[in-house]
């Protein structure tokens, strides 16, 4: 039998209430995660898993069983529908909370593959975007992630929530700007950044071989570090009124046309 919780007073509760909060994530290094799948996935890449907590009302799938197997049983509860409801990020859950520890790689600790296809995101700040371009990077097995000077927490709830745990499945790295220019000088992989002035169009670039496709923020695009630093500039043409794509779909866009000039395999 696993500890029951049934009052949202509860100290354990109020714990993971204060992990809501970026600041108390920091401080403490946990992250909240949702949803069965999100927590296999998380277990699955080695992050560890420290508390687990079920509303056996939700869980009608009885995922709990199967992830109880790597846990110790009095790191499991049991809470109520109300106290659920209080800590649940999204509609339609399956009951199942988890919090863990959080695992932040180095760029000296990415693995890349004969051919690296590397996704860089400066100053990304919203955490549905961000979600959604880990999406894109586990879709297309890319070697890795790097967000530049992130402007937001990158286990935001709201961004492993939109990402459906793929900011587990991938090789994701937080650092400056410059850092990963020269690294990526010392990897010898072409940097192509998609820029509105640009004159290349996306196709009509070599993007088969080592390559690193870089987006700016949502806002106001690259900076200038950026913006000369680069080894290309492309971009994707607009036909319309506005001058840009989401970031998440500029990802996906620039991302299936290498893996397209690859012959889809990487």
């Amino acid at each position: 039998m696993f500890e029951k919780i049934t009052s949202p007073q509860n100290p354990r509760i109020k714990n993971l209430i204060s992990l809501q909060r970026s600041r108390e994530r920091r401080l403490l290094n946990r992250i909240i995660i949702e949803g069965y799948r999100e927590i296999s996935l998380a277990m699955v890449a080695g992050f560890p898993v420290r508390e687990l907590f079920s509303c056996r009302s939700l869980d009608t799938g009885n995922h709990l069983a199967a992830l109880q197997q790597n846990l110790e049983q009095r790191n499991i509860f049991e809470i109520s529908l109300e106290v659920f409801e209080k800590l649940a990020y999204r509609e339609a859950s399956d009951g199942l909370i988890a919090v863990a520890e959080p695992r932040f790689l180095k760029l000296q600790d990415v693995k890349l593959s004969n051919c690296p296809l590397v996704i860089v995101l400066e100053a990304v700040e919203k955490p549905g975007n961000f979600g959604a371009v880990l999406r894109t990077a586990d879709a297309a097995r890319v070697d890795a992630v790097i967000v530049c000077d992130p402007l937001s927490d990158l286990y935001n709830p709201n961004a492993i929530r939109a990402s459906i745990g793929c900011i587990f499945t991938n090789q994701v790295v937080a650092c400056s700007s410059s850092e990963v220019i020269a690294w990526f000088r010392e990897k010898n992989i072409p940097t192509y950044a998609a820029v509105l002035t640009a004159t290349d169009y996306y196709y009509e670039t070599n993007l088969s071989g080592p390559a690193a496709l870089i987006m700016g923020n949502e806002a106001t695009g690259l900076s200038r570090i950026w913006l000369s630093g680069a080894d290309h500039h492309i971009k994707i043409p607009m036909l319309g009124c506005i001058d840009s794509l989401n970031v998440s779909i500029s990802a996906a866009v620039l991302v299936f046309e290498a893996l397209r000039q690859r012959g889809l395999t990487r």
